[in-house]
């Protein structure tokens, strides 16, 4: 008798299967943290407590929880990258605009860390895990990525030279270096619009981390140019970036079009014809060609 009621007992015990399967049911209807999420989490843990599915529910419903909206007011353009959400200037000519933000419960930020932490000592390999993690801290910090940036560096050490191989739901195999690659750079991005001061290093630092394991990448050349041009305000560095990506890449938009940008800012009608024949050539946009063919035209008849 006994030995069928432990039989029954683990007949009846859920599986790891089918708790994802219920908790995908149930937060396709209510979101990661709506109404249930945390009791069915709390069973799945109690059952499986090194379950990396749960880990990252637990991560998405205190995560969700961690963060509240409100509205500031800020004397700026944009903030972290966005537009405001009320844009004003007062009657003396003085920009009030206001903007959404993010506040975070900080004992809710420690417990949703925690949760990821364990699914990625649990899950090393995991490569969405630890992008989790940066998006995390991106959103967290705000203007001063510090704690993002140094996880991104540990990242690009523990991968070059192969030593970590990574897995991330959705792609077949092991992630290959132009996937790597294109993460980097959509983090690159994400520093480059939020366009504070420490934003513009980790944009800096990471692409120059980049081109120690990927030397000559035209993409994170670009990125330094940009860096110059945009940040330092600095038009000869910045083109001399741009150069190093056109003597191999004469195709490379980013650096033409850039090169023209530092021609203009420059009053350099040389070097504006120097770079607009090239852009004509390369361009797969018919309206910039065509811009592009009306403004050499027009120079070239002074």
């Amino acid at each position: 008798m006994a030995t069928l009621l432990v039989c029954a007992l683990l007949q009846a015990q859920t599986t790891q299967a089918e708790y994802r399967g219920r908790y995908t049911l149930l937060t396709d209807k209510v979101g990661v943290s709506g109404l249930g999420v945390e009791t069915l989490l709390s069973k799945w843990e109690k059952d499986y407590p090194d379950d990396p599915d749960m880990l990252e529910g637990k991560f998405l419903l205190y995560s969700a929880q961690s963060m509240s909206s409100r509205v500031i007011q800020l004397p700026q353009d944009r903030y972290l990258g966005r537009d405001p959400l009320i844009p004003y200037t007062d009657s003396l000519g003085v920009k009030r605009n206001y903007f959404e933000d993010t506040l975070f419960d900080e004992a809710l930020f420690a417990q949703a860390s925690k949760a990821l932490n364990r699914a990625i000592a649990i899950r090393p390999e995991r490569l969405d895990y630890r992008c989790a993690r940066v998006n995390y801290l991106i959103s967290y910090e705000k203007e001063s990525p510090d704690m993002a940036l140094a996880e991104l560096k540990e990242l690009m050490e523990k991968t070059y030279p192969g030593r970590q191989k990574w897995q991330f739901p959705g792609i077949e195999g092991d992630v290959d270096r132009d996937t790597f690659k294109a993460f980097m750079q959509d983090y690159c991005f994400t520093f480059f619009k939020i366009a504070s001061p420490s934003a513009y290093e980790a944009f800096r630092q990471v692409s120059e981390q980049m081109l120690r394991y990927e030397p000559g990448d035209p993409v994170f050349l670009d990125n330094l140019g940009s860096y110059y041009l945009v940040y330092k305000k600095d038009s000869k560095k910045a083109l001399s970036y741009y150069n190093k990506v056109l003597k191999k890449h004469p195709d490379d938009l980013t650096a033409l079009r850039n090169c023209v940008v530092v021609a203009r800012h420059e009053k350099n009608p040389k070097l504006e014809k120097k770079y607009l024949p090239l852009l004509i050539k390369y361009t797969d946009n018919d309206t910039e060609r065509a811009s592009s063919e009306a403004r050499l035209q027009a120079m070239n008849s002074k």
